[in-house]
């Protein structure tokens, strides 16, 4: 596939990384900074073209003719949209998607078409981000939940704890432990590496327990991994810029929340749009300040400002002055993954929630949606299966006799409105959505095949 990438910031560069690790891609990166392109150049198999890349020159010296899929990811919502209009108006490129962060575009829907501004697919990550944090926040205990089939599945990991009432048992002793619950572990990770999970895995306190859920359920299987946590009533955010603005908004109904901005003026700003949360304008790794706003009744600390050092500070001092859990944004993944298992309790890196809504317009076969986990190295897949019998790799099959690549399992299948998890006999209907697990993404293509229609 050739792929066309507009901006080498921080998502830019990690979408270009993502995509060019898969031989089958050919990744082109086009931004203003020429010193930024010789890095990456240097650090990944991609072609750079420096220029504006709203110009028609540069979008043709890009290959923008060629293109089959264009990603528009610059700082600006206008380049973004004018380099879809550019490259669909002069070379039909079939699949255009642009990073649109102002939602006095994407409250408008209507703006969006072929015959006004022809971007296909428009993508915000801080509200990706914000959407995530909101799930997390909701499940406490979770380190991951991510959703599949329009919210009727959720996939979600948990830390077990000592004393995790499925700590020291099998997975076959499941059923036992959560009675009219249907749920299906489709990883373990212990000390980093995966264990391929099977009827005779024991559950040890410290494992990473990924599983899928009904959504209703998810809460319910947390609560067997670790000692139970209690409804999230006090958040405490740092930073008020567009992520904490947003996350402050979504929770002050069912919160109480707090906010701490840095820049009294946008401390103003933040407070005038906000209906019931505080703000204060101040420091949040002022140590003072957060014992004065009780941070040790805070259920959520949740540091979102732009500098992933102070939120890796604020949080570590937020946890040690008695938070219960405390998050934080990190945008280096090698940061995230030494933080992660310390006394943050959660990393979360924005550019891989923000590929994982990339990924499925990548995907051959039909892919309807593509998650990123364990910082890209594993994928979580929505498929639909198609055709009949005759035509196809699934379809009319057990799950247990379906060719998965080593790393890979069918979780869950989604049947209308039915969820389904799924066992080595069940058996594959033409358009069940199935979500699976695929502990190393290098073997994509080959789960890709599976889903693809084979000849009559």
């Amino acid at each position: 596939m050739k792929i066309l990438i507009l901006g080498a910031g921080q998502v830019g560069r990690t979408v270009a990384r993502h995509f060019s690790r898969e031989e089958a891609n050919d990744v082109t990166v086009v931004d203003n900074d020429e010193e930024v392109l010789r890095d990456l150049q240097d650090r990944l198999d991609v072609h750079t073209v420096a220029g504006n890349a709203a110009f028609p020159t540069v979008l043709q010296a890009a290959g923008a003719g060629e293109a089959d899929l264009l990603v528009a990811l610059t700082n600006s919502d206008e380049v973004n949209m004018m380099a879809c209009e550019v490259a669909f108006r002069l070379f039909r490129t079939p699949t255009k998607i642009a990073r649109i962060r102002s939602s006095e575009y994407t409250s408008r829907p209507q703006l969006f078409s072929e015959t006004a501004i022809p971007v296909d697919v428009f993508i915000s990550p801080e509200q990706l981000v914000t959407e995530y944090l909101e799930r997390l926040i909701h499940h406490p205990g979770a380190l991951q939940v991510l959703e599949f089939a329009a919210g009727k599945v959720r996939l979600a990991g948990a830390r077990a704890e000592q004393d995790g009432a499925l700590v020291g048992h099998s997975l076959r002793e499941l059923p036992e432990h959560l009675e009219q619950t249907d749920t299906r572990v489709v990883a373990v990770y212990r000390g980093g590496r995966l264990v391929p999970p099977d009827g005779d895995t024991l559950i040890e306190a410290g494992d990473e327990v990924f599983f899928l859920a009904a959504q209703q359920d998810v809460q319910r299987v947390i609560h067997q991994l670790r000692r139970e946590d209690s409804r999230v009533r006090r958040v405490l955010i740092a930073g008020g810029g567009n992520i904490g603005l947003r996350l402050a908004r979504s929770l002050e109904r069912s919160a109480q929340v707090k906010l701490i901005e840095h820049d009294p003026r946008r401390a103003q700003l933040v407070s005038e749009q906000l209906e019931n949360t505080i703000v204060l304008a101040g420091d949040a790794a002022d140590e003072e300040l957060l014992i004065e706003e009780n941070i040790d009744a805070a259920d959520v600390f949740v540091a979102t400002t732009n500098s992933e050092e102070a939120n890796i500070l604020s949080a570590m001092l937020a946890k040690r002055l008695g938070a219960r859990r405390v998050m934080a944004l990190v945008n280096k993944l090698s940061y995230a993954d030494l933080i992660g298992s310390g006394s943050i309790d959660v990393a979360i890196a924005p550019q891989t929630i923000t590929i994982g809504s990339l990924l499925a317009h990548v995907r051959r076969g039909d892919v309807v949606r593509v998650h990123a986990l364990r910082r890209g190295a594993a994928e979580a897949i929505e498929a639909v299966a198609r055709g009949e019998a005759h035509n196809s790799r699934v379809v009319g099959r057990e799950v247990g006799e379906i060719m998965l690549p080593e790393g890979a399992a069918i979780g869950a299948i989604v049947r209308g409105e039915e969820v389904l998890m799924a066992h080595h006999d069940t058996r594959v209907q033409s358009n069940d959505h199935l979500i699976l697990f695929l502990a190393d993404r290098r073997h994509i293509d080959a789960v890709e095949r599976l889903f693809m229609r084979t000849a009559p």
